[in-house]
């Protein structure tokens, strides 16, 4: 996955954990693509003190992440599901019903996981 792609999934989950400078920064750089002279123009600061700022907050989010986990976990519940529409699509065109067998095995592991995780 690109980096801002990254960051802004990162910011998604773990954004409110960061101060308000850091999300204000992170959103203009990473979700507005604003430069970081831009950014500075509009908060009179230094364009280091922007990129200073990005950098720490990038590593923050990456941090949670290390910590937590939640984009990872996101990210494998997504794969999965996106298998089990693929299956009942191809039970669609098929007539196959082990297609649907697997989805329906696919989709009792995630809600599984997801009770465990309560």
């Amino acid at each position: 996955m690109e980096k801002v792609a990254w960051i802004n999934l990162l910011f998604d989950f773990y954004g409110q954990l960061l101060t308000d400078r850091q999300k204000n920064f992170t959103e203009l750089y990473y979700g507005q693509n604003l430069s970081l002279g831009e950014i500075a123009g509009e908060f009179d600061v230094t364009r280091q003190a922007v990129h200073d700022t990005l950098k720490r907050a990038g590593q923050l989010l990456e941090e949670y992440e290390v910590k937590l986990g939640l984009v990872e976990k996101f990210l494998a519940e997504r794969d999965k599901l996106l298998e089990a529409v693929s299956l009942l699509n191809e039970y669609k065109t098929t007539g196959e019903a082990g297609k649907v067998l697997h989805a329906s095995e696919i989709l009792n592991e995630i809600l599984e996981l997801s009770l465990s995780a309560d």
